[in-house]
């Protein structure tokens, strides 16, 4: 890495605490802190680097994937993570057009954060960090949580967005416990 790429991450990086300092928690998200709505990371990019923020590929920041949905339509959507230097993790997601930052964490908190934002997305389908789960359920899964985990994150999103049925009609089945149903889909989809 150039020292110029240096000098733009570390500057991104500076830009990032900056924004978090606004993020506030809320009694039920506990040690997440979230924006009053999703930030574009792209508009934090921007104001860091100026009109540099061209050659600034944010996905540059990405420490890890959790989890990565792809559709028949090739639509995707990518839910992901940059560690800051200070400690946080910013949960991002990204879809063909755009890439937020929907919440943040300790990385030394008490709490997994990963697996608490996790439950609360499904729980909420997106609608507690300000997004909104759509589309139908999704023909490709691509994760690194594990698999027990993955089973109750999809479950309770499709649960909660209404989408049970779609996956019961997909698969065939009648199956009065939903969750065999996620663990049957998953093998077809998680690749």
């Amino acid at each position: 890495m150039s020292f110029v790429d240096r000098d733009r991450r570390v500057r991104v990086f500076q830009a990032l605490e900056r924004a978090i300092r606004q993020f506030r928690t809320r009694e039920e998200i506990w040690p997440l802190r979230v924006p009053s709505e999703p930030l574009l990371l792209q508009d934090i990019v921007r104001q860091a680097l100026g009109v540099e923020f061209r050659t600034f590929d944010p996905h540059s920041l990405k420490s890890r994937s959790l989890l990565q949905l792809k559709w028949d339509d090739d639509s995707t959507w990518e839910l992901w993570i940059i560690a800051l230097p200070i400690g946080i993790k910013l949960y991002c997601d990204s879809s063909h057009d755009e890439s937020r930052i929907l919440a943040s964490g300790r990385r030394d908190s008490e709490i997994e954060t990963d697996r608490l934002f996790l439950e609360l997305l499904a729980e909420s389908a997106g609608e507690t960090f300000g997004i909104e789960m759509a589309g139908g359920p999704p023909t490709r899964v691509r994760s690194s949580i594990d698999r027990a985990q993955l089973v109750d994150f999809f479950v309770h999103l499709f649960e909660v967005a209404g989408m049970d049925e779609d996956i019961r009609a997909d698969l065939g089945s009648r199956d009065p416990d939903f969750q065999t149903d996620v663990e049957r889909w998953l093998e077809r989809t998680a690749k």
